[in-house]
């Protein structure tokens, strides 16, 4: 049958039929990327099982921590942050202008300049880390900290061009590749824990193989999607003039977004630098053990790494639902603000904060919950022993709280870029960072560590109501109401769900042994999911059941039946 609209339809029903055509697109693409995500976070957590198991929580965990966000927060800024996010509304209006000819040119362009940019930061960076390492102390933490990054950062070259290469993706509609790679870098870091690092005893040198696995994940990251590129007609054409123009426009919209983009991950690099630097020393590296810690000295030893594991936790839903959401729906806001078509960019905003809020808030507290639980069960394994898993699940009880409102802020964000705001986010942006440094000097003195990881959650919820507020005045008004419609849904059927998994976790008694770990997570999590679920078809959740495919039918459904 015709995927048109049949002429039998009624004119109440033919808009309701397009508008279901329309999310229809969403949904689809929403579950590709999601799948995927799923799968890429699954091999996270059995990757970070093998590095817990390495290293536990100590100094090597902890360098190669802060090591290895450096090159990932560029990635962010540079390959799927700002530029990406800066570079898309231009290739769509490229496309819809000019031609699929015009548009190869730019984006041969932005990967040439992006290339020579990244080389030159990464040529700087090594010399700064030489200069670095020829001052610090042999054998001290500092001088693994030098060396690590100087290993993981060519990694920056690879992982922007490539994430550059996914964004032409993302806008020509194709998400299953971009949303693989991950996968790809996830394996090949499993191959450097399992069946590279077991060769060396020393455990410097068995964190250094890893990181040159992790290289050799970056040189299939980059090969995979160009291939995909090349396959739908690109051919390199760098047109000096006109090209060159198109990518200093793009650069000067940049700057802006990097800062919006970047709050919550500086927030956390800020959590990881503070932890690291005001933690007592430990091991090899403590110089003077009569003498005690200093007073700055707050954190245990480990607290970088507990961090790192947290913030891996949190990022587990945030990746596959809430980078997934933006990562479909911010080319659709492209293309509506291109377009003019204010009201479907209203309405697909609209549906996007409202998925945010149905999944959000029981992931949120999901996390906030079996915290410890999943910490056991994950990480608890060779050298990272009790303390380390309890240390871990504060972190990821902590973050945990405010998955929610983070989702929510990339979705605005998304919102403010696609139609051409980028000062917004900065103007909040400087807000947060302060207000989340201000309440890290004020958490960290009774919560220790636990008080970083609440203070980036808090943050987030402040710059979600903010950016809610202020995106108004951009895309017209937003039905408020349906909005805190679906909040009180989701509330009321996280509420329950939480009573069932408090319930289960009290019979289910903790123990030493996997298989009674497994089950206390096992049966809380599933029993949660299919409690919400239950509760969110009764509730009349249309989006949840939609995005699951399990809710009512559409109008062209029940025609063609």
């Amino acid at each position: 049958m015709d995927d048109s609209a049949p002429p039998s339809l009624s004119q109440e029903e033919q808009p309701q039929v397009a508008a279901a055509d329309h999310t229809r697109g969403l949904f689809s693409g929403l579950r590709v990327v999601s799948l995927l995500t799923l799968l890429s976070r699954l091999l996270g957590m059995v990757r970070d099982i093998g590095m817990a198991t390495l290293f536990g929580n100590g100094p090597i965990m902890d360098s190669f921590s802060v090591a290895f966000k450096l090159p990932n927060l560029m990635r962010r800024l540079l390959g799927e942050g700002a530029l990406s996010t800066a570079f898309l509304p231009t290739y769509i209006r490229e496309l819809e202008q000019k031609g699929r000819e015009s548009s190869w040119r730019l984006v041969t362009a932005v990967l040439f300049w992006l290339m020579i940019f990244s080389v030159l930061v990464v040529t700087a960076g090594e010399t700064l880390l030489i200069m670095l390492s020829s001052l610090a102390e042999p054998g001290s933490e500092a001088q693994l900290l030098y060396w690590l990054s100087g290993l993981l950062l060519p990694y920056l070259v690879l992982i922007c061009l490539a994430a550059q290469i996914n964004a032409t993706l993302h806008a020509l509609n194709h998400f299953s590749i971009p949303a693989l790679l991950p996968t790809i870098l996830n394996l090949f870091w499993m191959m450097g824990i399992w069946l590279i690092a077991p060769f060396f005893p020393d455990p410097q040198t068995k964190i250094t193989a890893i990181c040159l696995s992790l290289l050799a994940g970056g040189v299939v990251q980059l090969l995979l999607p160009l291939l995909k590129l090349f396959r739908l007609g690109y051919r390199p054409q760098l047109e000096w003039s006109n090209g060159f123009s198109q990518v200093k426009i793009i650069a000067a919209s940049m700057a802006p977004i990097v800062v919006g983009l970047s709050i919550t991950q500086f927030n956390t690099l800020i959590d990881s630098l503070l932890a690291w630097g005001l933690a007592k020393p430990e091991g090899i590296y403590v110089m003077d053990i009569e003498a005690g810690p200093h007073f700055w000295q707050i954190f245990e030893s480990g607290t970088a790494s507990a961090l790192y594991f947290g913030q891996r936790m949190y990022q587990f839903p945030l990746g596959v639902f809430g980078v997934a959401l933006g990562t479909v729906l911010y080319p659709r806001l492209s293309r509506h603000a291109e377009r003019k078509e204010d009201h479907l960019l209203r309405q697909d905003l609209l549906l996007g904060l409202r998925l945010v809020l149905g999944v959000g808030l029981p992931a949120s507290m999901g996390l906030f919950l079996m915290a410890e639980p999943l910490s056991s069960l994950l990480f608890q394994y060779g050298d990272f022993d009790v303390f380390d898993a309890l240390q871990t699940a504060e972190m990821i009880r902590f973050y945990g709280i405010g998955v929610f409102a983070i989702m929510a802020v990339l979705i605005l964000n998304r919102g403010f870029y696609a139609v051409g705001d980028t000062r917004t986010p900065v103007r909040i942006g400087v807000v947060i960072v302060v207000c989340n440094l201000l309440l890290n000097l004020v958490f960290i003195w009774w919560l220790k560590g636990r008080g970083l990881a609440l203070a980036t959650s808090l943050s987030a919820m402040i710059q979600s109501v903010l950016s809610l507020w202020l995106i108004r005045e951009k895309v017209g008004s937003i039905d408020l109401s349906k909005i805190l419609h679906t909040c009180l849904q989701a509330s009321l059927a996280t509420f329950i769900m939480s009573a069932v998994i408090m319930v289960e976790l009290q019979v289910i008694s903790s123990s030493d042994q996997f298989l009674t770990r497994l089950i206390r997570v096992f049966i809380p999590v599933v029993s949660a999911v299919v409690v919400y679920l239950l509760l969110a078809r009764l509730l009349g959740m249309s989006e949840i059941m939609t995005l699951l495919r399990l809710g009512k039918k559409t109008v062209d459904d029940r025609q063609e039946t």
